[in-house]
Parts: structure tokens; C-alpha cells; sequence
């Protein structure tokens, strides 16, 4: 690769801003019950709208009209202590994950003749990482989100008593906005203040969710539910503040200056398979296994659209993760759902490839919730979670664009994300 193509390659990695959640950026906690089960169970539940996100089919359980609305907000501690490592000024980067709210609306309705149509909106892709403007890490990251929000309307047709199928047609809507430091000071032979490269665009993909449950007898369900993958393009050009003349002419000769800067990246693909078992008219046991397709997602291909376009596709060296949860649902009063469960990640990123970017660990999740029932036609819930990290090393370099070798070592020191949720249903 040639060093024009590998400046392009080293910018769009430094702008894009991957996060933490489900092995990469895969959020279950959308607002929903779901939390406190910390995802088990979750294609074959079909307690309610939001069986949309896990399973489109389990919508052909619900009889009427029905409506659920959530809201949550996620809170966590990621906060980064340089060593000796580093030779960067600066110091920690506090802490980089600020309160970020979110919302959920699911609507299903009760055809007739075995079929039900639903609508979805909600918010299951991204984060945000907010570290200190002066850390010693801001040359790699100081800012940067990735998001994704879905709109989807879903057909259901219930077979017969057993079998159930389903199909989503997804919109996806993802934003992407980075910014980090570029030093005017190179070697330490000028005193000059930092500038700054920001990256920001949005765009729409589209995809399908398919889902189908199996119900041998009643109280026992067994449900799949497919995502597919979603390509999204972001195109910007490298928005330059207070950058020195050095760096500047640097950018210039290597064609970056002045071009359009496309990032191509995957949303993977997902394969669920959950089971839901009622034990008695108190007890349930739920459980859930998880694929996620992360390989593709590393993959990012970049074009630079210039004078002189090129061409390069950077692998990050992502895997592919699993998740595996077990929870349980205890009904102590006719008005009262008690719900607890508890979840493992993998990480789609080994030790020594995790960065500053990509501060990613294999996760424990531990949730509970309760809903309760105000009439026959209102259900509200409260759920909350935590998802254990742990300490993250890492140990990351780089020399652009001036060749002057910066590294920044040291560890996110117990690392831990809470979501509390609260949602309404209402049926008719």
C-alpha cells in the first residue's frame, strides 16, 4: 500500500469511533423489559410489541391492538490511566461516557385469520465516547458516536397453534461524528497549540429481520430470529481547525487536504435462537444464544475522492461473538412480574488489538426488573442492568502524520456500563 492510500486507511481508522456494548456496538437494552433479563429468552418471549427488536414473529402472539413505549438512559464508568508508557503530555482521560438517553416505540396490531402487522422504532446500534480535550490520548480520540436508529414495519402469520413466521423490513438511519487533536508541535521543536480534524455525515441502509417460533405445547416456546447485514457509507471531507502550516502541506501533497474522505462499514448480521418455558402459573426459565457477524464489520473499506482516487480496505481485525444468557420470571402476585437475568459477551477484539477507539473486553451482564399490571389493558415495567468489563489494557502507537511516534499505554481501570429502563404497554 502506497503512502497516500495508507494516510487516507489511518485517518478514517482514527475516525471512526467504535464502541462497547454486545461484544462491539450491538445494544439489547433498548428501553424495554428486556433489560432485566439481560436479553434471555428474548426471541421466544412474545410478552408484548417490543418483540419486534428480538423476534417479528412473536407478534402473532398478541391478540388486539397493542402499543409499547420505553425510555432509558445508560451510565458507566471508562476512565483511562496512562503509565509510563506514555509519551504523550497530557494526563487521564476521565470519564468518557456521559449519561446518554434513548427511546423505544412498538406498535402491533391483530389482522385476522392468522396474520398481524407491527411497527417499530428504536435504537439498537452506538455509543459515545467523550474524553477529556487536553488527555494524553486526544491524537487517537477525544470525541466520537456512531449511532444507529431503526424504523421498521413487520408482517406476521401464525401457521396454526405451533408455528409462527415473521418478516421486518428495516430502515436504518446512522450517524457518525469524531474528532480528535492534531499536534502543531512535532518532536517538541515548536510551542504551538494543538488542532483539531473532525469527521462527521450520516446515512440510511436497509435490511431485513426474519424470525419464526415453534410452540410444541403451551407454556413452551422455541424461537430464531435473523438480522441481516446493512451497509452504510459515510462521506466527508477532513474538517481542519487551527492546524499548522507543516501539517497542512503534508495533507496537501498527499492528496487528503482537499478530498472526500468514504468510510463503507457493515452493520452485522445476527442469528438468535432463545427458548421460554413456563414451569408453573408463578415460574418461567428463558434462555438465549447469540451470534453476531463482527468479522465483517472490521472490514472497512475506505475511497478517497480526489484528483487522484484510491482505493484500500482496512481490516481491524475484528472476530465474530457470542452471547449466552440464562434468566428467570417469578408472577408472586396476579398483578406482579418479577424478572432477573444474567448474560456473558465475548469480545469481538483480542487483548493486544484492543485501542483507544475500540475499548472493547468481553462483558457480564446481571439484570432484573418487574412489571406491573395496573388494569387489563396497562402494564408498566422498571428494569435495570449492569454490564461488568473489568480492566481493558491497552497499548497503542502511531506516527502520522509527521512520523513523530506517539504512544499511549496504560488501562481502563474497572470498567462498568448501568441502564435503567422504563416502558408502558397498552392494549385494546
Amino acid at each position: 500500500m502506497n503512502s497516500r492510500v495508507y494516510m487516507a486507511v489511518s485517518v478514517a481508522l482514527l475516525a471512526v469511533p467504535e464502541q462497547l456494548l454486545a461484544g462491539g456496538l450491538m445494544l439489547y437494552e433498548i428501553g424495554t423489559d428486556n433489560v432485566g433479563l439481560a436479553n434471555a429468552g428474548a426471541a421466544a418471549r412474545a410478552q408484548g410489541p417490543s418483540t419486534l427488536a428480538s423476534n417479528v414473529a412473536g407478534m402473532a402472539w398478541l391478540s388486539g391492538t397493542q402499543i409499547t413505549a420505553g425510555a432509558q438512559v445508560l451510565h458507566g464508568n471508562l476512565d483511562f490511566e496512562t503509565d509510563d508508557g506514555t509519551n504523550i503530555a497530557g494526563g487521564n482521560s476521565g470519564n468518557a461516557m456521559d449519561w446518554a438517553p434513548g427511546g423505544s416505540l412498538f406498535v402491533t396490531r391483530e389482522l385476522g385469520n392468522g396474520w398481524s402487522v407491527g411497527f417499530a422504532s428504536y435504537g439498537d446500534f452506538g455509543l459515545n465516547l467523550n474524553y477529556d480535550n487536553d488527555w494524553s490520548g486526544r491524537y487517537f480520540l477525544q470525541n466520537g458516536e456512531l449511532t444507529g436508529m431503526t424504523l421498521m414495519p413487520a408482517l406476521a402469520y401464525r401457521l396454526d397453534e405451533q408455528w409462527a413466521f415473521g418478516i421486518g423490513l428495516r430502515a436504518f438511519y446512522a450517524t457518525l461524528d469524531s474528532q480528535m487533536a492534531v499536534d502543531n508541535a512535532p518532536f517538541e521543536r515548536l510551542q504551538r497549540p494543538d488542532g483539531q480534524m473532525k469527521y462527521r455525515d450520516h446515512d440510511w441502509g436497509y435490511g431485513a429481520n426474519l424470525g419464526v417460533i415453534y410452540e410444541p405445547r403451551s407454556g413452551t416456546r422455541l424461537g430464531l430470529s435473523y438480522t441481516s447485514e446493512i451497509d452504510v457509507e459515510f462521506e466527508d471531507g477532513l474538517d481542519l481547525q487551527g492546524v499548522g502550516p507543516l501539517t497542512t502541506q503534508l495533507l496537501r501533497d498527499r492528496g487528503v487536504l482537499d478530498a472526500s474522505t468514504r468510510i463503507d462499514m457493515n452493520v452485522p448480521q445476527t442469528l438468535t435462537f432463545s427458548l421460554y418455558h413456563q414451569l408453573d402459573e408463578q415460574w418461567a426459565l428463558l434462555a438465549s444464544v447469540n451470534w453476531q457477524d463482527w468479522s465483517r464489520f472490521g472490514e472497512v473499506g475506505v475511497d478517497l475522492d480526489s484528483d487522484t482516487p484510491r482505493s484500500a480496505t482496512l481490516e481491524a481485525d475484528y472476530k465474530d461473538t457470542w452471547h449466552l444468557s440464562v434468566g428467570t420470571q417469578y408472577r408472586f402476585d396476579p398483578r406482579w412480574l418479577w424478572s432477573a437475568g444474567v448474560a456473558y459477551d465475548s469480545s469481538s477484539v483480542d487483548d493486544d488489538k484492543r485501542s483507544l477507539t475500540v475499548p472493547m473486553a468481553e462483558n457480564r451482564r446481571l439484570g432484573t426488573g418487574l412489571t406491573y399490571a395496573v388494569d387489563k389493558q396497562t402494564d408498566v415495567n422498571l428494569s435495570y442492568e449492569l454490564v461488568w468489563l473489568g480492566d481493558m489494557s491497552v497499548s497503542q502507537e502511531k506516527s502520522l502524520p509527521l512520523n513523530d511516534p506517539k504512544r499511549v499505554s496504560g488501562e481502563f481501570d474497572n470498567a462498568w456500563i448501568q441502564a435503567l429502563s422504563a416502558s408502558a404497554t397498552w392494549k385494546f
